[in-house]
């Protein structure tokens, strides 16, 4: 039995590895690379294997980076199921789609400039028509569940804690007569998530693939993060301001909306106009709204107290591109939630770019920005950035709340690896850019576990 790391290995995009037998071979997401141009680049290349040679994959969650190439697959031969939760499966056809439209755009410009130079036209990664193929290779499960991958594997999902329908998947995999365990921690979640329920334990493991992103950082209280976003509210509504928060489409366009609202509603803030401009999150918010059973009890209570955490008077959601433009031409200070949450892509950058030179408004970041990208760069403190081509001068107040991560911690993620008896055989952790990885391997060889951090390219026989 082999397992092999195609993506998210010293880094935290493009997840994608296999586990292989003698007989068959399954893939553990497949997701976009994000960063800057040499990253982005790495999607277009050929996979580093047969995409029809796969019987079936596993969608830990719907976010970009673990869904993103699916599609590819399929438009390169892949014809297995893909195994997942009904809320994953909603909200990776809303991402999927989205990068479709996207790639469209993005290649329509790059072969502008190709041609200028003499070069042959580039094809996008997949079209919206890749991505209802791609639909009809979906099976949806529950948590807690054993179910049946291939003849000789079996799956069971836990809740990850990290988005809606996201998962920590075990499997049990037979071969020569004998089964071993392995575990995909996915994108592992906080105890003190806003929206969805705490993280589910798992027990056994003979081996763990466990994600890194914050394996070297701990996240300030909860209280923390709302005193420092209501801070910063009231600070750019004082000056005049707008305040623009790059937001990713699916769990923290929620969070914000919902924190906004429940200020407003106890007037720590003042009431203002709030544009939720994304097409895709006000879609993904649709979907939250369709599986509110997988909320925590704080959430679900604002149901039973019938109120909408995820509407409020001052919300207005702008779905055409005239609208969107129109914000531009507000002079009261109000609040712009817009994708992406990089600003490598969507109507945050006309946002940005339309008011980044104004030192009464606020461009606020709410999570982690991959090294590469403009967020990362606005986020260090650049003072000029390019933005659709032109340079800009940055006069507005940069911000940032790291805490509203949906990742784990450190101590977090320890917690979970210590829920293991007797401890895994070996730890591979992925999923983290290379400082943090090998930080976290360090922690955890001294609580006692054995760990690696592999490489991109690496196979591993188990």
């Amino acid at each position: 039995m082999k397992i092999k790391f195609f993506g998210a290995a010293k880094e935290v995009t493009g997840s994608c590895y296999s586990l292989s037998t003698k007989d068959e071979k399954i893939l553990i997401d497949c997701g976009m690379f994000q960063g800057g141009k040499d990253m982005e680049r790495m999607n277009y290349e050929p996979f580093d294997f047969d995409p029809s040679k796969f019987n079936a994959m596993i969608l830990t969650h719907a976010h970009l980076d673990h869904c993103g190439r699916i599609p590819k697959l399929i438009k390169f031969g892949f014809r297995g199921k893909i195994f997942t939760t009904d809320a994953t499966k909603d909200l990776a056809f809303v991402i999927m789609m989205d990068a479709a439209k996207i790639a469209k755009e993005d290649t329509e410009h790059e072969n502008k400039r190709r041609k200028k130079q003499g070069l042959p036209p580039r094809k996008p990664i997949y079209s919206e028509v890749d991505v209802r193929n791609t639909m009809k290779l979906f099976v949806t499960t529950t948590y807690n569940k054993d179910i049946r991958i291939t003849r000789n594997i079996t799956a069971c999902f836990y809740d990850a804690g990290h988005i809606l329908g996201s998962s920590s998947v075990q499997l049990k995999v037979t071969e020569n007569k004998k089964s071993s365990l392995i575990v995909f921690s996915g994108d592992l979640g906080k105890p003190d998530a806003v929206l969805v329920k705490k993280t589910t334990a798992i027990f056994k493991a003979d081996y763990v693939l466990v994600e890194s992103t914050y394996g070297d950082r701990v996240h300030p209280p909860v209280e923390t993060r709302e005193k420092e976003l209501i801070r910063i509210i009231n600070e750019t509504y004082k000056r005049g301001g707008k305040l623009m928060i790059p937001s990713f489409a699916i769990e923290r366009a929620q969070e914000i909306i919902y924190y906004i609202g429940k200020f407003m509603q106890q007037g720590t803030i003042p009431k203002m106009n709030v544009y939720l401009d994304s097409p895709m999150a006000i879609k993904a918010t649709d979907v939250f709204e369709k599986y509110s059973e997988y909320f925590n009890d704080n959430i679900q209570k604002t149901y039973d107290d019938k109120r909408d955490p995820f509407n409020f008077p001052q919300l207005i959601k702008t779905v055409d591109v005239s609208a969107s433009k129109s914000i531009n031409t507000i002079t009261k200070p109000c609040i712009i939630i817009a994708g992406n949450g990089m600003c490598t892509a969507g109507r945050i950058k006309h946002h940005i770019r339309n008011n980044i030179g104004d030192p009464n408004s606020t461009l606020l970041f709410i999570g982690y920005q991959v090294p590469g990208t403009l967020g990362y760069w606005l986020k260090k403190g650049e003072k000029i950035v390019k933005l659709l081509g032109v340079e800009e001068k940055v006069n507005a107040k940069v911000e940032s709340i790291d805490s509203f991560s949906a990742h784990a911690d450190y101590p977090t993620l320890i917690k979970w690896l210590n829920n293991f008896a007797p401890k895994p055989k070996k730890i591979f952790v992925v999923h983290g850019e290379e400082e943090q990885a090998i930080a976290f391997s360090q922690r955890i060889n001294k609580e006692g576990f054995t760990s690696v951090v592999p490489s991109i390219g690496d196979e591993i026989e188990l």
